[in-house]
């Protein structure tokens, strides 16, 4: 189930998930750190045949949610692996007050794993904030929602509609038009964009829809250029 994409890094397809009446297809990505442990990048839904791969990879430490949206799968990684570091996205801790969370994601750099991953919180919005992700070995930056490329053989009917409607069909696929119109303040975006793009990534993973096959740096600027 895991598909080695870089350096130590792999991304696995999950169940789709239902998001009002849409399907959404889901991946995750896997990173090997220095040390050997494994570090989760939004958690899909754990299979045992999931779990015997990553396993055989090394041990998994560290579950990360990139935003408060990405949290359905969290618990029962928990349950398989009782002793790796959960980390909420900003505002998940309240939002699952069920889950014990170690540590929350801020502007500071990670104790534990912050000199081979970097981060920004894209922030601005009154709906949703995002941490974007640089796995430095890779040189790959990690996206979840802020840029969604869906199949546009997929996309039939008024559903299909919708989904080009909103700008999240294709190569030109990018950020849900109601999320973009919640970010009042663009100021913080644009300054989390311009970090991330200084990264002048690789590669770019997304979470939903067509991986982007371009140039990363090309890719994240292109799919977030309305905030430019």
């Amino acid at each position: 189930m895991l598909t080695k994409v870089g350096n130590d890094i792999w991304t696995a397809e999950g169940p789709v998930v239902k998001f009002f009446v849409f399907d959404y297809p889901t991946r995750m990505a896997v990173v090997r750190l220095s040390r050997g442990d494994l570090w989760v990048w939004s958690p899909v839904g754990l299979s045992d045949e999931l779990a015997r791969e990553l396993d055989a990879l090394g041990p998994v430490r560290h579950l990360v949610s990139p935003n408060k949206l990405h949290h359905l799968f969290m618990g029962e990684w928990k349950e398989r692996y009782p002793d790796a570091r959960m980390v909420a996205s900003p505002g998940l801790a309240r939002k699952r007050r069920d889950l014990v969370f170690d540590a929350g994601v801020d502007d500071a750099p990670d104790p534990v794993w912050g000199d081979e991953i970097e981060h920004v919180i894209f922030r601005g919005s009154f709906f949703l904030d995002e941490v974007v992700f640089f796995h430095r070995a890779s040189r790959t930056a990690l996206v979840c929602d802020l840029i969604q490329r869906f199949d546009p053989a997929a996309m039939t009917g008024w559903r299909g509609a919708w989904m080009k409607l909103w700008g999240l069909v294709g190569e030109d696929g990018s950020t849900p038009l109601e999320w973009r119109a919640s970010y009042w303040r663009r100021a913080p975006a644009r300054e989390a964009l311009e970090h991330a793009l200084a990264w002048n990534p690789d590669r770019l993973l997304i979470a939903h829809g067509m991986q982007p096959t371009e140039n990363g740096r090309d890719a994240l600027a292109r799919g977030l250029r309305w905030l430019r």
